[in-house]
């Protein structure tokens, strides 16, 4: 046998051992490819059953905002609303109370007695002061910035504790 014999039949045994294990990957290789290509379908087909189920979600959301914005200006528009009468009942709360103050000074400022004298709580023309309905020395003293020993030398014989409602006393001048 020639050398060119023997090459061809050592190198034919192997070459078809090689064919055979290339066509043995190529077919494990295309099982692998089928396998995963049959997942990804599975994933795909999953997905597509989610995506109407976003959209029908999506839209709820949307619903839902609406719906908050909606109760939100209607909350809104009711704190507005209370705040305002709260507001109005206030006013009206500060007109009683400026008539009953206006009363009260009418009558501290009223004559004493049935006699029809001079009003009290206010400084006479004649520099007296005409007691009023609370008065204490220390007041008229505060009220007129003037000290309580200087009333009480301008006005001999007073007893403090005696004051009464349209008494007159003097007031020292400044």
């Amino acid at each position: 046998m020639d050398t060119l014999s023997r090459d061809s039949n050592s190198s034919g045994s192997v070459l078809p051992l090689v064919g055979v294990i290339a066509g043995a990957l190529g077919l494990i290789l295309s099982i692998v490819a089928l396998v995963k290509l049959s997942t990804l379908q599975k994933t795909v087909a999953a997905h597509d059953l989610e995506i109407p189920r976003i959209a029908s979600v999506e839209g709820e959301v949307r619903a839902a905002t609406a719906k908050t914005e909606t109760d939100m200006k209607g909350l809104r528009e009711g704190v507005q609303n209370a705040l305002n009468q709260v507001g109005e009942q206030l006013g009206a709360i500060n007109a009683k109370l400026a008539k009953i103050e206006e009363a009260q000074k009418a009558r501290a400022v009223a004559p004493a007695g049935k006699g029809g004298g001079a009003p009290t709580g206010v400084l006479n023309a004649d520099g007296t002061y005409s007691i009023a309905p609370g008065d204490t020395l220390a007041k008229i003293a505060r009220k007129f910035a003037t000290k309580l020993d200087a009333i009480e030398a301008e006005n001999p014989g007073l007893d403090p504790a005696k004051l009464k409602v349209g008494q007159k006393i003097r007031i020292p001048k400044k």
